[in-house]
């Protein structure tokens, strides 16, 4: 009974898989938040770009 307690120990202790998960979930949460700035600025100079050429118009 002890011995099955201690390999269900270790095995909670060496099992990775929920880390992997967080882990995933950070690496989606920076792309997705290096996205947003890249269209906020795209989008910025896009409007300038417009302006500028409907003021020439």
């Amino acid at each position: 009974m002890l011995i099955k307690l201690i390999a269900l120990k270790e095995a909670y202790v060496n099992n990775e898989d929920g880390a992997t998960a967080i882990e995933y979930g950070l690496i989606a949460a920076g792309i997705a938040v290096a996205i947003a700035v890249a269209v906020a600025t795209v989008g910025t100079d896009l409007n300038t770009l417009f302006g500028t050429v409907s003021a020439a118009l």
